[in-house]
């Protein structure tokens, strides 16, 4: 058994950089309050999933036989924290069943400063075993050992921490603008900027014809930003394509593999696209609408031959663009907003992308997990679950962690995406929410 405090009682600790051991195989969470005893932020919430505060006064890691250890720093601790919580919780059972429940605080020398063993745990899931305070210009250890039957909600609410019963998951509807009747006047892209390797001598792109206006979200791409997992290195000038009513779109020289089609047709009757083979026949329908003035971005695969040939159904004048896949948008937690099908990247964490939708017609986003692929010159598999419906949606597609490509598919209408990550608070809590 470990010798050290009592429930209640408290100990000067030295202003040094303490080691402290919770044991045994149990959750645990740091929480730096204020003399108000609330937080003052997500960020004041230190757990497995944001294992170090800013300030670096207090970090977070898992050691041998069931122990975690929490290193606390009190001479760099903020002068707005008042006292700093340790705090454990169970997943399954009471805090009853936790064999050996205790916290032990060591000092630079490896020798304990104090310590306390919970005895006297019952039904509850969550507990501040302890805490260290502010007192007389020092710091102190107290031996806390305050549960809560409610678990994690509980204590969280008694501390400040702000978890909403149900975040919102998009602006509301209204804010986001309904499609219109007529595009917007054009206006001249942007320079763009060189890709790695392009000639400094190379001519501009040409400007969009005055009856023309350019994809929202698609004037000349930036350089392409580093893409871990990434098999599709090449990258080539963009390839501008102008004409009017029905055409060929085709380009030679472009390497085999998947590039990105932006097109904007001015036009009051059926936009189509499809892919052509070898023999010129049509193969995949990419594009199928009757809206007014269609605009998008597609996903389309150069063969090996390095022609690209897309055939296209247009009543009026078009302009085009093929970018190098790396030029496709980043998805964030900020809300991006487009027209239309697109391509979209994520890098990070298994995660959802949160669709807000308001067109009338077909709205499918499939994805591509591209992390371990190797062929540059094709796509994976698409991979299920994926969306597809009809109509004004709001719609989330769940995407794994590493390198994915999001591909809306079909859109005729404006929406909106951006990744859902978690704050701090509802990650902490999510296993009590579950």
């Amino acid at each position: 058994m470990l010798r050290g405090l009592i429930k209640g009682d408290n100990a000067f600790v030295p202003t040094t950089a303490l080691r402290i051991a919770v044991r045994n195989d149990i959750d645990v969470a740091a929480l730096l309050v204020t003399e108000q005893g609330r937080v003052r932020g997500d960020a004041d919430i230190v757990f497995d999933g944001a294992p170090a505060h800013p300030s670096g006064a207090v970090r977070l890691s898992a050691g041998e036989d069931g122990t975690v250890w929490l290193d606390a720093d009190l001479a760099v601790v903020e002068e707005a924290v008042t006292r700093v919580l340790v705090v454990a919780s169970t997943e399954d059972g009471a805090l009853r069943d936790v064999r050996g429940l205790s916290v032990e605080a060591f000092g630079p020398d490896g020798a304990t400063v104090a310590g306390y063993e919970v005895t006297d745990a019952g039904g509850e899931t969550a507990m501040v075993l302890a805490e260290l305070y502010r007192r007389a210009g020092g710091w102190k250890f107290r031996a806390v050992g305050q549960g809560y039957v409610d678990g994690l909600v509980g204590l969280a609410a008694d501390h400040g921490v702000a978890v909403p019963e149900e975040a919102p998951e998009e602006t509301p509807e209204e804010a986001l603008p309904e499609p219109e009747d007529t595009l917007p006047e054009p206006r001249a892209p942007k320079a763009p900027e060189a890709l790695p390797g392009a000639s400094k001598d190379a001519a501009p792109p040409a400007q969009f014809p005055a009856q023309v206006p350019p994809v929202p979200g698609a004037v000349p791409a930036p350089v392409p930003l580093p893409v871990p997992d990434w098999p599709y290195d090449h990258l080539f000038e963009p390839h501008t394509l102008e004409g009017s009513g029905n055409d060929v779109l085709a380009v030679e020289g472009l390497p085999p593999g998947p590039v990105l089609v932006d097109l904007a047709v001015q036009t009051e009757g059926h936009t189509a696209v499809w892919t052509l083979t070898p023999g010129n026949k049509e193969e995949d329908l990419l594009v199928n609408s009757t809206k007014k003035d269609w605009r998008g971005r597609l996903l389309a695969v150069v063969p090996l031959d390095g022609r690209l040939r897309l055939k296209l159904s247009a009543a009026g004048p078009w302009h085009a663009r093929v970018l190098p896949l790396a030029a496709a948008r980043r998805l964030t937690e900020d809300a991006l907003e487009s027209w239309g099908p697109e391509v979209l990247l994520h890098t990070g964490e298994a995660t959802d992308v949160a669709f807000h939708y308001r067109g009338d017609s077909n709205f499918i986003v499939d994805s591509y997990v591209l992390t371990g692929h190797k062929d540059p010159a094709k796509l994976p598999e698409s991979r299920y679950p994926y969306i597809n419906e009809i109509g004004r949606r709001r719609e989330a597609l769940p995407v794994p962690s590493g390198t994915i490509l999001v591909h809306v598919q079909r859109a005729d209408g404006p929406w909106r995406a951006r990744l859902k990550q978690p704050s701090a608070a509802v990650a902490w809590l999510r296993r009590v929410r579950d």
